[in-house]
């Protein structure tokens, strides 16, 4: 249900707010309009808020409820929650993930990547660019919003405060409040919440790289090396730092991201925009007063939910994350009022225009979903060509062969058979020039990513060879599982 009010189609609130939106954004490119509007004179036009949240200080989030953030705070408990209890799960008698750096090996789920299989995770980061990319053509910065570290780090902090300060209002007047017992005791029990949540963070972190069952009560006795301690409470203090003072300067200027966001976007891309036609122009009003203004009561929440403190009213702006508290608090707004919601939605340029079209014909669309996909391809093809066995065959290098009384050529080898799993596994060593007899035991017991250096001889009587010079292959062969093998080849030498 919409208010009664005369037609805004003549409304230029783009034009009317591009003096103040000067002042607020000194860089052209920093500003990017959505839509053209025919130039009014009216009076009528759009005006940007008085309250300017970024040049204001310290921006205190108010706490806002509603579809999207019920979805963001899913998203963000699921990936803290996951993030603390990944390295505590065990998988065939060892940690699930680990980057063990001592050993230069990295265990995923019973798959082990040594230095030598890096690639694979190579491959693994360029195609979550592309996914990233792929997800931002079409939902903008919705990896911001829902999925970045960052943000959920913030609002986990901002929920901490709220909890011991209270709400939005109250922590501002708390910062204005000369220092009293109250405030002493609110400050050092929120800074004791957002440290001891900044150690545990610590603590996750590294025990991705050190064993999570031993790293946390090394740390909180006392008791952990003094490296171990050194990276926990620097990630400490990072988070610290980060979630409980930093918080939008990430986003605004730390954080590459937001800042080539807007190459990804086209005309389909859906983001957080206001409905300008439809919104102008703002003023407040009465519940159910018959008004010529548009839609836009001017409450100012949009602002106050913003996790950056941008107003999104001013149009399409980088700070912003796409994390959809303006829209949950408009909408509220908009109920209260009886008016139509999604005065700010997640919607594209050609649908405001009423040129909606198919997003899969996007051309940027299609060339991330195709080189996401070719990435997945390629790190599919790479782990089913990656082996659980290495071999490196070195021959001796100070004789070429030797003869024996027994008028027998020997050539000598040391082959490193490196087991690159996480269990004791029993190989056989064969060659594929039957002529050839292998001096010492075939079969080999190798412990988990255990390198063994084997000596190994091979001979042959002079008769049987038919040059100086004959190509053999070696091959070690998991015995339990007769399809793991590994080959290389080398030489047997002897007398022209």
């Amino acid at each position: 249900m919409s208010n009664n009010k005369t037609s805004h189609n003549n409304i230029d609130p783009v034009t009317a707010s591009s003096a103040q939106a000067v002042h607020r954004y000194p860089a052209p490119e920093q500003r990017i309009d959505f839509r053209e509007i025919p130039i009014s004179p009216t009076p009528q036009s759009a005006k940007l808020s008085k309250k300017t949240p970024l040049a204001s200080g310290k921006i205190h989030i108010r706490e806002q409820k509603g579809r999207f953030q019920r979805i963001r705070t899913a998203t963000n408990s699921l990936l803290v929650i996951l993030f603390f209890l990944l390295p505590f799960i065990s998988y065939q008698g060892h940690q699930a993930i680990l980057f063990d750096l001592s050993e230069q090996q990295f265990i995923f789920f019973g798959t082990t990547l040594w230095p030598q299989d890096f690639t694979v995770l190579a491959w693994v980061f360029i195609a979550a660019a592309f996914l990233l990319f792929f997800t931002t053509v079409f939902w903008g910065r919705v990896w911001c919003g829902y999925l970045c570290p960052q943000t959920a780090w913030t609002f986990m902090y901002v929920w901490i405060e709220t909890r011991l300060e209270g709400n939005q209002n109250k922590r501002i007047a708390l910062d204005k409040a000369p220092w009293t017992r109250q405030k002493i005791v609110k400050r050092v029990a929120k800074h004791t919440a957002w440290g001891l949540t900044a150690l545990l963070t610590g603590c996750a972190f590294i025990a991705y790289f050190v064993p999570a069952r031993e790293l946390y009560s090394d740390i909180f006795s006392l008791e952990a090396s003094f490296w171990v301690t050194t990276w926990v409470w620097f990630f400490a203090i990072c988070t610290y730092l980060n979630a409980g003072w930093m918080r939008e300067q990430m986003c605004l200027h730390c954080c590459p991201y937001s800042r080539f966001q807007s190459v990804m976007f086209d005309a389909n891309t859906k983001t957080v925009t206001y409905d300008a036609n439809r919104g102008e122009s703002r003023g407040a009003r009465k519940r159910k007063q018959e008004t010529e203004l548009g839609d836009c009561v001017d409450c100012h929440l949009c602002v106050d939910v913003c996790p950056t403190g941008i107003d999104i009213r001013n149009g399409l702006q980088y700070e912003c994350i796409n994390c959809g508290a303006c829209v949950d608090a408009c909408n509220q707004t908009m109920d209260k009022f009886g008016y139509q919601k999604n005065l700010i939605s997640y919607v594209s340029e050609n649908s405001l225009k009423g040129k909606s079209q198919p997003i899969y014909t996007s051309l940027k669309f299609i060339g991330y979903g195709l080189s996401a996909l070719i990435m997945l391809v390629v790190i599919g093809v790479d782990m089913a060509n990656k082996s659980d066995i290495q071999l490196n065959v070195l021959r001796d290098r100070q004789n070429l062969y030797r003869e024996t009384a027994q008028s027998q050529i020997e050539n000598s080898y040391t082959l490193k058979i490196r087991n690159k799993t996480q269990q004791t596994r029993q190989y056989r060593l064969s060659i594929d020039k039957p002529q050839l007899m292998l001096v010492g035991s075939a079969e080999l017991v190798i412990k988990p990513g255990e390198q063994l250096d084997y000596p190994v001889t091979l001979k042959t009587d002079t008769d049987q060879l038919m040059s100086a010079r004959t190509p053999i292959t070696f091959s070690v062969t998991d015995i339990s599982q007769t399809d793991s093998s590994v080959s290389q080849q080398s030489n047997f030498f002897g007398p022209l």
